[in-house]
């Protein structure tokens, strides 16, 4: 994996921090598409127990390399490179632990789709987001649409990829976009405590949050209902629940440590 574009690092309480650092402005081209996808295929083999997506540079990234559009002689060949592109966000939003975006300056495109692929998006005040796609004649591809309508309702989703412009963190925490806006100083330091603190948390119990509201965004409530005590019922059998029962039990609440077993 080169080091210099895509870095996959691995922290002792189980955290993983995914770096991307392709200057100037991060754009998705084929050869970041195979680093991000050996590193997605790491984590898939070697699960951690919360992820941070993080960004070098000035921007979160510019878009794609459109020389990548130019390429395509054909829809066929166009729709063979989408279903791939595609693919990235839809294994990060299956990975079964939490994974949390942190976008410092200017997302557009893939990066934007890719943030809401993962389950929390956090926001630096200065930054910035889009889907401009309209831009090239072109609707996004990478599950942004859909992912928007989730988070935000359709009207919203068709607002943004529509007008194409740029929304700032503030308003896309208010419709329910971004989870939370963070300063500008110190905002690495903040997701990195963010991200590590859900790392050393009950993972299981996340991750069986996760199944849940993937049956939810699958069939509704009614859905869910039919899975949700089955998801519960089998914490019953980690560590880390009987351990935290034990504790709540001798000590009260808060106390608990969890092992991610």
């Amino acid at each position: 994996m080169a080091a210099q574009q895509v870095r996959l690092e691995r922290e002792p309480a189980g955290l993983a921090v995914l770096t991307v650092d392709a200057p100037p402005l991060n754009l998705y081209t084929a050869e970041l598409q195979d680093l991000l996808e050996a590193a997605v295929e790491d984590l898939e083999e070697r699960p951690a127990r919360a992820l941070l997506v993080r960004f070098e540079g000035k921007v979160v990234s510019g878009g794609v390399d459109v020389a990548l559009f130019a390429e395509q002689e054909t829809s066929a060949r166009a729709k063979s490179l989408l279903d791939r592109m595609l693919e990235l966000p839809e294994r990060v939003a299956a990975l079964p632990f939490p994974t949390v975006f942190a976008a410092h300056g200017l997302c557009l495109t893939w990066a934007f789709e890719v943030a809401v692929a993962c389950d929390l998006l956090l926001a630096a005040e200065r930054a910035t987001f889009g889907l401009v796609e309209k831009v090239v004649g072109l609707t996004p591809t990478m599950g942004g649409t859909q992912r928007l309508a989730a988070r935000a309702g359709v009207g919203r989703a068709k607002e943004l990829v529509m007008t194409g412009e740029r929304y700032d963190a503030a308003t896309l925490e208010r419709w329910g976009v971004v989870n939370r806006v963070l300063p500008d100083e110190g905002f690495d330091d903040a997701a990195l405590g963010f991200t590590l603190a859900l790392a050393t948390g009950p993972t299981l119990a996340h991750a069986a949050t996760k199944r849940v509201l993937a049956h939810f965004e699958s069939g509704g409530v009614a859905e869910a209902d039919e899975h949700v005590t089955a998801i519960a019922a089998e914490l019953f059998d980690s560590e880390d629940l009987r351990g935290a029962v034990r504790s709540f039990l001798a000590d009260g609440p808060g106390k608990a440590t969890f092992s991610g077993r």
